[in-house]
């Protein structure tokens, strides 16, 4: 069975990511998100769910130590799962899983967040170089991501 790694930061992204959630159960998944109060439902809901500490890119005193923090805990985690692919909604969260993923052999699959329709967001212009499939969700998105694929909207 094929391993599935799911992971984006919390929030919206988070969301997006859920309504894929009928995809969970025909593969081997674990989720991976940030530990908030707003996702521990997850663990109850999902028990292979993975927690990253929380920090935003607006924190900048605390980011990169958070940032650093991270990209250790996510390659420990992907030593650990082996997924064959990660599919990500994005964010800061996913960046550096989906660069280890990328170099370790996995496939990166990448959705463009919903919110996003008429720019690029700092995530996808950095796994855009490198995904095996990215997807917009928006039309108007392919002009700014001329090898993406057109998906349309996630949410039900």
């Amino acid at each position: 069975m094929k391993k599935i790694l799911w992971i984006s930061s919390q929030g919206g992204h988070l969301n997006e990511l859920l309504q894929l959630e009928n995809l969970f159960s025909g593969y081997e998944s674990s989720i991976m998100t940030e530990k908030t109060k707003a996702t521990t439902f997850l663990k109850e809901k999902y028990p292979h769910t993975i927690y990253l500490p929380y920090g935003t890119k607006h924190n900048l005193l605390f980011y990169p130590f958070i940032l650093f923090a991270n990209c250790f805990i996510s390659l420990y985690q992907y030593l650990k799962i082996r997924p064959d692919y990660i599919i990500t909604t994005g964010a800061h969260t996913a960046g550096p899983m989906c660069c280890i993923a990328k170099i370790m052999g996995s496939k990166v699959i990448y959705i463009e967040t919903f919110a996003n329709r008429n720019s690029k967001t700092a995530t996808g212009k950095l796994i855009y170089l490198f995904a095996d499939l990215f997807i917009v969700q928006w039309k108007s998105m392919l002009k700014f991501y001329p090898k993406a694929k057109f998906g349309g909207w996630i949410f039900k």
